[in-house]
């Protein structure tokens, strides 16, 4: 899973999509509704509102800004939990998601991901910084609605590369550049793009 993330402060990159964002009317919107400041630093936590990369209606490239997480409402109306992930492999199956999976695909820039070792009673154990090799800013590939007029995002995951099952048997997709700019294209068949993530990771223990 991945339940939680890392922007490196600084980077320029990043900081740039947030001065952006915070000029569009979304940003407006959200800073009414009383929600938080977008996070451009530091450990990202579910319910946050970060940067995130979409097409605009138009079908252009855009900024924006969303919240962390999918609100599961109970049958009678109650707020239940909060759906911080969805399954690559099933996503396009799952009412949750399917609708996004076919025409709300975004990706998450991120510097790195956290992840906790588990030992065999599940517990977890130390905690790790975990990135592609060679890569600079990550891709993390997500699906986004909205919700009370505002959009909220989820993270894609897959099934964890045999490099790190010792650690979690799953991880986040997680593209180049190029793919992660084919990712969020209407026009892509995102069950073909999903094959070509990246996989091939380097981690350090990070307390």
């Amino acid at each position: 899973m991945c339940g939680r993330y890392v922007i490196a402060p600084p980077d320029e990159e990043i900081l740039k999509m947030i001065r952006e964002i915070n000029r569009t009317k979304l940003a407006e919107i959200f800073r009414e509704a009383n929600q938080p400041p977008v996070t451009g630093a530091g450990e990202i936590l579910p319910a946050s509102v970060v940067p995130v990369i979409a097409t605009s209606r138009t079908g252009e490239r855009r900024f924006f800004p969303m919240k962390w997480g999918f609100r599961q409402n109970t049958a009678d109306g109650k707020r239940g939990k909060l759906l911080i992930n969805a399954r690559a492999e099933t996503a396009a199956e799952k009412p949750t998601f399917r609708e996004a999976w076919q025409k709300h695909r975004c990706v998450i820039p991120a510097s790195w991901y956290c992840e906790w070792e588990h030992d065999e009673q599940k517990k977890p154990g130390r905690k790790y910084s975990i990135r592609p090799i060679e890569e600079g800013i990550i891709w993390l590939a997500g699906l986004y609605h909205m919700e009370e007029g505002l959009p909220t995002f989820v993270i894609l995951t897959r099934p964890a590369d045999n490099s790190l099952t010792w650690m979690h048997d799953r991880m986040p997709v997680m593209f180049s550049e190029e793919n992660a700019g084919r990712w969020i294209r209407p026009d892509v068949r995102p069950e073909e793009l999903i094959q070509d993530c990246l996989t091939k990771t380097q981690w350090e223990y990070a307390g």
